[in-house]
């Protein structure tokens, strides 16, 4: 499995060569999955990658019922995002609010909706979830030592929100990476830290 660390001038491109000569899998497609633990830095990567790409990004943390949401999420990637951009249909689904703890109203804002032409990054704990993973033509792990991902989420802007959930959602984040074993099943791994 390839090593490919983001401090390298040329990672970017590495990672793009990868997915342009991997399958599409989500019919004309090719899915790009970044997964991680949280304060892994999967977001920035995200953003990197698809500006390389010229491709949309979807995040996981939009798809998230709630705190408690994560395995959910990943039945919810497959049938509004996956299957229609396979089936050749743009996906769209509803935004959770995390500020009001609620799906965002059903309008501007709300429901999201891209058009992924040739390429997709899909970022988030549970992109590499083993029911999305046959729609995904490469699967990023994104590696981070502990204490860096530790610091990085102290500094993210919403810390304050974050930090009453913070053990809950890596008991979940341990779960599903026991059931479903993403890191095992990854094309490369990122070295972030």
């Amino acid at each position: 499995m390839p090593v490919v660390p983001t401090d390298s001038p040329d990672w970017r491109s590495r990672v793009a060569d990868l997915l342009l000569r991997a399958p599409a899998r989500a019919g004309r497609c090719r899915v790009l999955a970044l997964e991680g633990p949280s304060g892994s830095g999967k977001t920035s990567l995200a953003g990197a990658l698809a500006e390389r790409l010229r491709c949309p990004v979807v995040h996981m943390d939009d798809l998230y019922p709630g705190w408690e949401g994560l395995a959910a999420s990943v039945t919810r990637a497959r049938r509004e995002v996956l299957e229609p951009i396979a089936e050749g249909r743009p996906p769209r689904w509803r935004r959770w609010d995390w500020e009001a703890g609620d799906w965002a109203p059903d309008g501007p804002g709300g429901r999201h909706r891209v058009d992924p032409a040739g390429a997709l990054v899909i970022e988030g704990c549970g992109a590499g979830g083993a029911e999305l993973r046959p729609l995904l033509s490469l699967l990023a792990w994104v590696e981070v030592p502990e204490q860096v991902r530790a610091e990085r989420l102290d500094a993210r802007s919403d810390s304050a929100l974050y930090a009453p959930y913070r053990s809950m959602w890596a008991a979940q984040e341990a779960r599903f990476y026991a059931s479903d074993a993403p890191r095992d099943h990854a094309d490369l791994v990122l070295e972030n830290g």
